[in-house]
């Protein structure tokens, strides 16, 4: 988990220096730092605010960046259901993407075990102790943080480097190349709607690819 906390503590802090250099009050980034705890739809949501976007744009950008925690709920429910609901609500606000890798590789048979919660809270603690420090860290320092030393793009890096080390077969490889195609066809969209387009593109391939497989297995 150290290589993870890392990256995780890079994106954490140029989420928060991009959140108060886009003109966001320092006391709101930090509001809103601690309430959304979803890295990549801050960074999304706040440029929009900036320019002024529609609401419904940051909405919908919001939206269909987190959507796939609905997928990982539904893997996660296997495990977990039987837990109160307010012990359920609260893992659902510290589950992540890189938490979710790790938990279903680690526990590949969808069936409650004594060690599934330790483990759970062992690695979102590491996540969400390092993603809050950094990123309050990124929020303070703010505007003392020269735009020369290009910030933005060792997180991006970061973030490139983690997103990396979950693509296993093509059904995770695939989307993410088409993405990253869509993303950039569609770079001259307003409002950053590239991202919309990307996440779209990604969805339909993944939707796809999840709906051959059952078909291959059948016909071999």
């Amino acid at each position: 988990m150290v290589g993870i906390a890392l990256g995780i503590g890079a994106w954490g802090l140029v989420t928060g220096v991009a959140m108060v250099k886009s003109g966001l009050d320092p006391w709101l980034a930090v509001l809103m730092s601690l309430t959304v705890f979803a890295g990549t739809a801050q960074l999304a949501a706040t440029p929009l605010m900036a320019s002024g976007a529609p609401i419904w744009v940051v909405w919908a950008t919001a939206l269909c960046l987190n959507l796939r925690f609905v997928v990982f709920s539904t893997q996660w429910r296997p495990y977990f259901a039987h837990l109160p609901r307010r012990r359920r609500a609260l893992l659902a606000y510290f589950c992540a993407d890189l938490n979710y890798v790790l938990f279903m590789r680690r526990f590949p048979e969808p069936r409650p075990a004594p060690e599934q919660q330790p483990y759970f809270w062992g690695g979102v603690t590491v996540n969400a102790g390092s993603w809050h420090v950094m990123s309050l860290l990124g929020i303070a320092l703010g505007h003392r943080v020269p735009a020369e030393w290009g910030l933005g793009f060792a997180g991006t890096v970061a973030l490139l480097g983690m997103t990396y080390a979950m693509l296993a077969d093509r059904a995770t490889w695939l989307p993410a190349v088409v993405a990253g195609a869509a993303a950039v066809a569609a770079y001259a969209l307003p409002l950053k709607l590239n991202m919309l387009v990307a996440i779209a593109a990604a969805v339909v391939v993944g939707t796809v690819i999840d709906h051959t497989r059952p078909l291959r297995s059948r016909g071999a």
